[in-house]
């Protein structure tokens, strides 16, 4: 099922989206109202989100909801760089001997048809298309052949960065961070969806001009590897957001450099999950 969180008469919820309509699950009391919380309920809460479906009641067109990020506020936003070869050999990096991750806070994100912000502060904005996907189970040293189990789902994410401040320290941390540089959505895609996450195309265009066009199989490290790796180290919660990395063609590297401006769109399609597009506009 496709999961989001939306606003619907000033009211935010949770519901899924069945051909161009939202299940509502307003007043359901076995659907929690947040994601976090829907997620935690673990397969009580999507055993009633598929009544509810399969009800054929509870809708709303597509069109008459607000759609924000499918996790509007994760606990974790933990983001791997460097993970597509193409991508390496245009920033003339090496090969990373472990997965590389750095975090984004999550006042960053942003949901489908948000606008991002080109900051004060820099013209250096750049886009990033990239699966990424939402852990559903809290665990710890998960193996490579059990982390499919703890994943809930797989979304879109544009990593914006602001690529000089991403360069003030080593971390990235602050130049990945600024305030609508996380766009993700425009819906949670659960995992029993995507039978194989890398074999998935992915490209990303600005206004028509396409920009990235890419596979995921063609990732360093895969998404269970990542798993695996990060659970070694740290507990990963529901609701934490594993941002998957980019491949080549990002603004920075082109020549001229491609640095998005007020007025463009960015609009990133994976194959098997959808849209996240999202308008530039000047920070207020």
């Amino acid at each position: 099922m496709k999961l989001i969180t939306f606003t619907h008469q000033d009211e935010t919820r949770i519901g899924a989206v069945v051909d161009g309509q939202v299940v509502d699950s307003y007043g359901c009391k076995d659907i929690p109202t947040g994601m976090l919380a829907f997620l935690t309920a673990g397969s009580r809460a999507l055993s009633a989100m598929q009544q509810l479906i399969d009800s054929g009641t509870n809708r709303i067109p597509l069109d008459e909801v607000k759609l924000a990020a499918p996790v509007p506020r994760p606990g974790k936003y933990l983001a791997i760089s460097l993970n597509y070869a193409d991508h390496i050999a245009e920033t003339g990096r090496g090969r990373p001997e472990y997965p590389n991750f750095f975090t984004k806070q999550g006042t960053c994100v942003i949901g489908h048809g948000e606008a991002i912000q080109q900051p004060k502060v820099s013209e250096k904005l750049d886009y990033e298309g990239e699966l990424a996907f939402v852990i559903g189970q809290r665990c710890r040293h998960v193996t490579v052949d059990k982390a499919r189990e703890v994943i809930a789902g797989f979304t879109i994410a544009n990593d914006v960065s602001v690529r000089d401040w991403q360069m003030h320290a080593p971390t990235l941390m602050v130049g990945k961070s600024f305030d609508t540089c996380g766009p993700l959505g425009p819906w949670l895609v659960t995992a029993d969806e995507i039978p194989d996450p890398h074999n998935l195309s992915i490209k990303t265009w600005v206004d028509g001009e396409l920009r990235q066009n890419a596979n995921t199989g063609q990732m360093l490290f895969n998404c269970y590897e990542m798993v695996a790796y990060l659970s070694q180290a740290m507990t990963l919660e529901p609701g934490d957001v594993i941002s998957t990395g980019t491949p080549a063609g990002v603004g920075v590297k082109m020549q001229p450099r491609g640095y998005l401006r007020p007025g463009q769109t960015v609009r990133i399609e994976i194959a098997g999950i959808g849209v996240l597009a999202n308008p530039v506009v000047a920070e207020p």
